[in-house]
């Protein structure tokens, strides 16, 4: 079983969210999991993919791919997004360890799948939770520093 995942590519001070994951049978070449991936991912405007990528057919349906160590047709802004291609390789490790992405206990091409997507899926509400909790804190902290604050205590007032 071969799962094929992707992330955003922008750096996100929480973490990189998974957009999509496929979990393919066997153990099929990586260049052949790319339309499937594209066509699940329909947002994606440019995919920033590894060398053994090249040469597929993926470009002749509209779609731009740039590989890593290309030279021509590369701007300043794409060549800073394809040295983000590397930062997937945690998020994958993550899903590995935190996620049970790297043990499969469901049975069946199916249960192979279902692991996949269920791991994306708990990646993501990891992220979401440890957003929520930064949030509810610095919301904590604003109303006990208000409610200390003499300035804006309304307590001291009287109504006339």
């Amino acid at each position: 079983m071969k799962v094929s995942i992707a992330i955003t590519n922008a750096a996100a001070p929480g973490g990189q969210c998974v957009l999509g994951m496929q979990s393919r049978p066997g153990n099929p070449y990586d260049g052949h999991t790319l339309p499937g991936q594209i066509e699940q991912v329909e947002r994606i405007t440019g995919v920033a993919v590894a060398r053994g990528y090249r040469g597929h057919g993926v470009e002749a349906e509209g779609r731009r791919i740039f590989i890593s160590r290309q030279k021509r047709g590369i701007t300043p802004t794409i060549r800073r997004e394809l040295r983000r291609r590397a930062a997937i390789e945690p998020v994958i490790g993550h899903m590995k360890t935190d996620g049970h992405l790297g043990r499969n206990f469901l049975l069946g091409v199916d249960g192979d799948a279902i692991n996949a997507v269920l791991a994306g899926v708990g990646h993501n509400l990891r992220l979401l939770r440890r957003w929520l909790i930064r949030f509810l804190c610095a919301l904590l902290a604003w109303l006990y520093a208000a409610n200390r604050s003499p300035s804006l205590s309304f307590a001291h007032r009287q109504i006339t």
